[in-house]
């Protein structure tokens, strides 16, 4: 049951399910999935391969529509909206970050992250302002005006970090952001991405299937065969869940 939605969580969802039809029968990619996040708040979502926890990222933002259930961001059931009003939910309510980066060769790490604006209609001089800003702080100051080629994995995945968050999105979703990069540019990603939605209040999700990543988050939600098992919300399990990672 929702509750207090508009003014206790960014996301919500409700007994989502999400079904394939196969030669075998029925595929329960998303089986009965209840979570909340709060403005604010990294969550990681975790499981090995199958569990379906890129199936509900994808649903998360609006890229996939239920079965059934209800999926709430700032209050509005993404499951009720039209194609037209999914595709503007995803421009100006979500922030992406992708494993491939999916950054636009031929534009400058600085017009990768305006981009986010200029579809929105909403590049202007605070705008361009708030880029240069941004790719500062994760210390791009000196790439900003490198391209994508000219640039290495981890920071290229910081100039994606930035397009995720330059529109001011209710949710930011990571999909295994630091898969090509090595440990310790991993950690670096990991840990400016959580800062980043701390500092600015945004609802975040992390899929991963790196659980050394995991200590930077504030709660990890465990799926497999496409229901929720666990939920780690202490930082002791969260720790522990980590060091585990590292074995």
């Amino acid at each position: 049951m929702i509750t207090n939605s508009v003014t206790t969580y960014a996301l919500e969802t409700a007994s989502v399910i999400k079904t394939y039809q196969s030669d075998s029968g029925t595929i329960h990619a998303v089986d009965d999935v209840s979570i909340q996040v709060k403005a604010g708040e990294f969550v990681a979502l975790v499981g090995p391969s199958g569990s379906g926890k890129t199936t509900m990222l994808s649903i998360l933002a609006a890229l996939l529509q239920p079965t059934s259930g209800k999926v709430l961001l700032d209050g509005q059931d993404l499951a009720a909206l039209n194609d037209q009003q999914r595709v503007s939910i995803r421009r100006e309510k979500i922030g992406f970050t992708f494993q491939s980066n999916n950054m636009v060769p031929y534009l400058t790490a600085l017009e990768n992250v305006e981009l986010m604006l200029r579809l929105n209609n909403r590049l202007d001089k605070t705008g361009h302002m708030r880029a240069q800003e941004l790719l500062a702080r994760l210390g791009l100051a000196e790439r900003m005006h490198n391209l994508p080629g000219q640039m290495s994995g981890g920071q290229q995945q910081r100039v994606a970090i930035a397009r995720a968050l330059i529109h001011n999105p209710s949710l930011v979703l990571a999909d295994e952001p630091t898969a090509s990069l090595d440990t310790e540019r991993a950690y670096q990603v990991v840990e400016t991405f959580a800062n980043l939605i701390h500092e600015q209040n945004r609802a975040g999700i992390m899929v991963t299937h790196d659980l050394r990543m995991v200590e930077f988050v504030d709660r990890v939600i465990q799926m497999q065969d496409g229901k929720l098992v666990k939920i780690y919300s202490t930082h002791e399990e969260i720790m522990d869940l980590a060091k585990g990672g590292r074995h």
